[in-house]
């Protein structure tokens, strides 16, 4: 009902919306001599502000068409090279003869890069994808939007979520390097510890996870202490709704992201508000530079994803209700998930020292679980100054997290140990 409502209030507004974008492009065409009077900004900033609040936001694009290599210009191509109906796995191919021009004569790591399906598209890593392809072979997960997966591609589970790590691995080749941002550690680790005790030849070389509640007992954040405080029947009645028309999922059960995009906002809803007032005195003032930094972050920050009910109920029951994976009971299509199985698949967890939604020490609980992994294959690190965000982007990301992790990769996968890598300089 909730998400038939959401729609029909979408379509209602339709008029209006579209009465918004007509007054915005009366005020802001060079032909109206008044678009510069305090009237014609006041005009042309609420018309624009509404039109964007009111609107819908779909996919973003990813925008990385070239990176910078030694000094030259690198073309980069996007290509598809696994698919299901559940998620598309893109490589960030670089172009050959421009690496070459740069210097680059030897293949560069191969690097699987696990984006949360936890409400926002994969293009949320934007930032960390750019720090990679310079240096790394990158490979992205691009989660689907369930909504937009009919009924008869059957169901998307948790432990369908580890199918799908393992086989886009075995695409990707022998010793892989995979990192995990937030949501997809327990599904990764778990799919790790499977591939290790299986002895599978496509076996990650190394593991990051960042940010990643792998066990969500420490340091609880309010989203852990709400996960532990409501019953599992609480979020099957509160949470899960079902798709209307017209999109091609229709009838399916999903955790709709609109739905968690408002839990989020409304943690943070002064701060929500005084954006968009900002926003709305910068259109004003003519101050363009600020108020496309403000249409940056929100295009990205209100496309949102609908989850499964399935895949959403079982990530709240397996990782932030009953813990299985830290506790060692966690079984996966029945058979036990045991990381101690883990012996040469090297580890590094990153955190964030003020991050509210894994909080310091859940995902470091990897390395009490890896407990046979030597200790020259591990590394831990956490990161001053920056919270959940700041892990996986930003300046501090590029500047102090980057280079160490790049540095890791390298120092652990014999094939590029001892070549020449890229030069670091770690923010001070």
């Amino acid at each position: 009902m909730l998400y038939s409502l959401q729609e029909a209030t979408y379509y209602a507004s339709t008029p209006m919306r579209a009465l918004a974008r007509a007054t915005r492009d009366f005020w802001s065409s060079p032909l109206n001599p008044a678009r510069d009077s305090t009237l014609g900004r006041s005009l042309y900033a609420a018309s624009d502000l509404y039109a964007n609040v009111t609107r819908r936001y779909g996919r973003p694009d990813w925008g990385i068409d070239t990176c910078e290599v030694n000094g030259v210009e690198v073309r980069v191509r996007q290509q598809v090279v696994w698919e299901s109906p559940w998620c598309r796995l893109i490589q960030f191919d670089r172009d050959m003869a421009d690496m070459r021009r740069a210097g680059k004569l030897q293949l560069d790591p191969a690097v699987l890069l696990v984006a949360p399906l936890s409400g926002h598209y994969a293009t949320l890593l934007r930032g960390t994808v750019e720090a990679l392809i310079p240096h790394h072979a990158v490979f992205v997960t691009d989660w689907s939007n369930a909504r937009d997966v009919p009924m008869m591609e059957g169901r998307f589970d948790f432990h369908d979520y580890i199918d799908h790590i393992r086989s886009m691995l075995g695409v990707m080749g022998a010793r892989a390097h995979v990192v995990a941002v937030c949501q997809p550690g327990p599904p990764v680790l778990a799919a790790a510890a499977l591939m290790a005790a299986d002895n599978d030849p496509n076996r990650p070389r190394s593991m990051t996870f960042m940010g990643s509640p792998i066990d969500a007992r420490l340091s609880p954040t309010v989203t852990n202490k709400l996960a532990e405080e409501r019953p599992f029947t609480w979020f099957q009645s509160n949470m899960i709704h079902t798709v209307p028309p017209p999109h091609p999922g229709v009838m399916r059960r999903v955790y709709p992201g609109f739905v968690q995009l408002a839990s989020f906002m409304s943690m943070n809803l002064e701060k929500h508000q005084d954006a968009h007032q900002r926003y709305f005195e910068q259109l004003v003032v003519g101050d363009e530079d600020s108020a496309d930094k403000h249409r940056v972050f929100y295009d990205e920050y209100l496309s949102v994803l609908d989850l499964t009910e399935e895949f959403y109920l079982q990530t709240v029951d397996i990782v932030f209700q009953k813990y299985l994976l830290p506790k060692g009971e966690l079984t996966h299509r029945g058979r036990p998930v045991d990381p101690g199985k883990i012996t040469d698949i090297a580890l590094m967890t990153v955190e964030g020292e003020l991050d509210d939604i894994s909080g310091v020490g859940q995902t470091q609980a990897a390395h009490g679980l890896c407990q046979n992994i030597p200790e020259d294959l591990k590394e831990l690190y956490v990161q001053p100054g920056v919270g959940h965000y700041g892990v996986f982007n930003g300046r501090r990301f590029r500047d102090e997290i980057y280079p160490r992790l790049a540095a890791f990769i390298r120092r652990v996968d014999p094939d590029f140990a001892s070549a020449t890598g890229p030069s670091f300089q770690i923010a001070k």
